[in-house]
């Protein structure tokens, strides 16, 4: 066999990722990292009952393919019925497999231009057709994203709150009232990844039920377990139990499942790390202002900086800071591009990022006087 019968859609494809990782950098570099703020993970840790937890599981078995306990905890959580519940391998698996329920060679799908680009990754891999519009303000714009929904006639429209990459958000409230103008038919994926960093009021205060949209939640932020890759979907019944048509059913592990119930029901941890998070944005914002720049407001485990110039001028910021062993990343799409992104990190790891600044923007000054 001289070549392989690829679909005309995955001829059509990039071999690609939508991330580097830090391990691939560090591999190019040659060196470990000395902190790691480009991921967004929670270097703060997982509840002391989850590592129990996991440690403790009987990893030679295969999870729960229903994962039942979980999905039950989850729901008494939340307030809601089992039935409005999907686990699956973190929000990247479980937008992996909405995208296949919904979306199909040449169907619309709205974004925002500079949003999450996994959500774009698993459209292209299943033939959508991308429509983007822009922030406004640093926000994502949820009229101008619905307006484009009806525009195109979409059939899913991705919508971060707290958004990713610029830390910011809306009130909740203001999201549902703004779905007022969500075409019939188009399905708002709201992803809601960050909230547990953000101020009361940010969550959609949306019935399970609502058809007209799916919330993503994940335990790989302030849950610290982003490893374990633990996410699950609140919507309706009749959406949540089409997954079913599609997911992997034996994708969670064991580990994983024992470690998110257990963390889960630690509240006194949850309350730990939002303080030391909420410490550690306060902590970056002093240092960018030391050096002349401006943090944008944040209700993420990350803060945004304005590097105060364009997209070249931050990804010569961004390429002297890795040059020196601080893994940070940077916003894809203009303006936002300005910026780079600094995950909350521990005093150490900040220490470190203080105190490779200075010579980072003396060298992108150099490069662009």
């Amino acid at each position: 066999m001289t070549e392989f019968r690829f679909t005309p859609l995955a001829q059509s494809l990039p071999a690609t990722v939508p991330f580097i990782g830090p391990e691939t950098q560090e591999r190019q570099r040659g060196a470990p990292f000395l902190a790691r703020l480009g991921a967004n993970e929670s270097v703060f840790g997982p509840s002391p009952r989850a590592i129990e937890a996991m440690v403790r599981t009987g990893i030679w078995m295969y999870g729960d393919p229903e994962n039942h306990d979980l999905r039950h905890a989850l729901a008494d959580h939340h307030d809601v019925s089992p039935e409005n519940i999907v686990v699956g391998e973190g929000i990247d698996g479980l937008l992996g497999y909405l995208v296949r329920l919904f979306v199909g060679p040449g169907d619309a799908v709205v974004t925002s231009d500079g949003a999450y680009p996994t959500f774009n990754y698993h459209v292209a891999g299943f033939g959508g057709v991308l429509h983007k519009v822009p922030y406004r303000d640093d926000h994502e714009d949820p009229l101008a994203l619905f307006a484009k929904a009806a525009e195109v006639g979409a059939k899913l429209v991705y919508l971060a709150n707290p958004d990713n990459p610029m830390g910011s958000w809306h009130r909740g409230s203001d999201i549902v009232a703004a779905m007022d103008k969500l075409p019939s038919g188009c399905v708002l994926v709201l992803d809601e990844a960050y909230v547990e960093c953000a101020p009361e009021g940010t969550a959609a205060p949306v019935d399970a039920d609502d058809p007209r949209l799916i919330r993503m939640r994940t335990f790989s932020k302030v849950h610290g377990m982003a490893g374990a890759r633990v996410g699950y979907g609140i919507g309706a019944p009749a959406l949540i139990s089409a997954f079913n048509k599609v997911r992997n059913h034996f994708g969670m592990n064991r580990a994983a499942q024992a470690g998110a119930l257990a963390a889960l029901q630690d509240d006194e941890w949850l309350a730990h790390v939002q303080q030391r998070i909420a410490a550690a944005r306060d902590r970056i914002g002093v240092i960018a202002r030391d050096h002349g720049l401006e943090p944008l407001p944040s209700a993420t485990n990350f803060v945004a900086i304005d590097c105060g110039r364009d997209g070249e001028f931050a990804k010569a910021v961004l390429d002297a800071l890795v040059a020196q062993g601080i893994f940070v990343r940077m916003p894809f799409a203009a303006p936002q591009n300005r910026c780079v992104r600094i995950s909350c990190g521990a005093e150490k790891d900040l220490d470190a990022f203080a105190s490779a600044l200075p010579k980072a923007l003396a060298e992108a000054l150099a490069r662009f006087p």
